[in-house]
């Protein structure tokens, strides 16, 4: 059974700084592209960024490019995604994924797994 637990949501003031971490057990992590997605009250879910089995590649959204630093450890089977400079539209329930290949990073529907989720806030 695949379990993907994100932590580390939290309330923050703008321009201040919060780590996302997400925990797997299940699956064979290192073989799994991991995927960060946020969707914010009436709106879609969007993706956020991505990274490689081995980390020697990422992807961002525009919206976090600079800001936002997605990272593994897969001895530890573990995501993180550093998030610095935060700003109010970052409020949003943030969503861990894994998928076992993606032809597009940020396709939501390619990833087979999903966490619950971890609430960021952003005040202004």
């Amino acid at each position: 059974q695949v379990q993907l637990v994100e932590s580390g949501g939290g309330l923050v003031q703008a321009g201040g700084s919060l780590r996302l971490s997400c925990a797997a057990s299940g699956l064979t992590f290192s073989r799994h592209v991991m995927g960060w997605f946020r969707q914010a009250p009436g709106k879609e879910r969007e993706f956020v960024a991505a990274i490689s089995w081995s980390g020697g590649s990422t992807n961002y959204a525009d919206s976090v490019k600079g800001r936002f630093t997605i990272s593994r450890d897969n001895a530890k089977n573990t995501v993180y995604l550093q998030m610095n400079s935060l700003k109010p539209e970052d409020t949003a329930v943030h969503y861990c994924a894994a998928a076992r290949t993606v032809l597009s990073w940020g396709t939501s529907t390619e990833y087979d797994y999903w966490g619950q989720g971890t609430q960021v806030t952003v005040s202004s």
